[in-house]
């Protein structure tokens, strides 16, 4: 069907009158006169009754002139959308650990801004497995998550890309009263308070396998705390409750203004690749993945 097929049977509804919604449309009437067969010949019936001296529009068209309209309407706004369509309007929605979204998310989303301004985000935080499930049921379009270094990557299906948005790592520190107790020269005793990651969180994991010390219960002396919310560890830390192990994007200006003080010289480091999924058939999530990861 011709789209000016049907501004053709609106201006015949609104004149009544062949030659005027011929002239209306700029064209011959003998030429409108086929337009309007041509119409008919799609719809499969008559829309207009032709004797010798004039013509009676259909009743089932005049009482469809509201529909007729609509769907004009819509066409037209369907076509527009297409035509300057923006992939980059839409909104975009991301699940992500709550360590990277405190911690690498807000850079991610003011290069993201400052490449795509219409872009919009809805982030779903939660711990490592929920959002790898929301992902997968469909969710979000993207996954954010840490990821040890050389570690093997996440396993989808070959409609997902992976890449990296670059490195961080996880380091102790210590804060409030409590780093005024620990000089730079001494070993930390190894019954300071700790803030500890369960062994079944992402952190906790790493950490335990990796037999770090203030880091799990298993390998703590003195556990005053335990979460897997690392925002929450971090102002423990800072409040100088024990000993805690954050990723370093977390903590660089409480490190150099001395509210914190790292003790990675003496309980080393755990590198960290910051990782980025994304369905590569939604075209924000790859637009924002080619941004963000090549």
């Amino acid at each position: 069907m011709d789209m000016q097929w049907l501004d053709d049977v609106l201006a015949l509804l609104e004149e009544g009158n062949m030659t005027r919604a011929a002239a209306r449309r700029n064209i011959t009437q003998p030429a409108f006169s086929r337009r309007i067969r041509s119409f008919e010949d799609w719809l499969g019936a008559p829309v207009i009754d032709r004797q010798s001296n004039r013509i009676d529009i259909s009743a089932a068209l005049q009482s469809n002139e509201a529909e007729i309209r609509a769907l004009v309407s819509r066409l037209k706004e369907l076509r527009t959308k297409i035509v300057h369509h923006d992939a980059t309007a839409s909104i975009v929605a991301i699940s992500a650990q709550h360590a990277p979204v405190s911690s690498t998310l807000p850079d991610m989303v003011l290069r993201a801004k400052s490449a795509y301004p219409q872009v919009r985000f809805r982030i779903r935080p939660g711990n490592l497995n929920d959002c790898v499930t929301m992902f997968l049921r469909g969710d979000t379009s993207m996954l954010l998550c840490y990821e040890a270094e050389g570690a093997a990557p996440l396993q989808f299906g070959s409609g997902v890309v992976r890449g990296r948005w670059g490195n961080d790592y996880l380091v102790p520190l210590v804060g409030g009263a409590l780093r005024f107790s620990i000089r730079d020269n001494d070993a930390v005793p190894t019954d300071t308070p700790a803030i500890v990651y369960p062994e079944n969180s992402s952190f906790g994991a790493l950490l335990r396998q990796r037999e770090r010390p203030f880091a799990t219960q298993m390998f703590s002396a003195n556990p005053v705390c335990e979460t897997a919310f690392s925002s929450g560890v971090r102002e423990l830390i800072m409040k100088g409750l024990g000993v805690g192990w954050l990723p370093f994007s977390m903590a660089h200006r409480e490190i150099e203004s001395g509210e914190m003080v790292s003790l990675a010289t003496r309980l080393g480091i755990e590198p960290l690749e910051v990782a980025i999924y994304a369905d590569n058939t939604d075209e924000t999530a790859t637009a924002l993945f080619d941004l963000w990861a090549r």
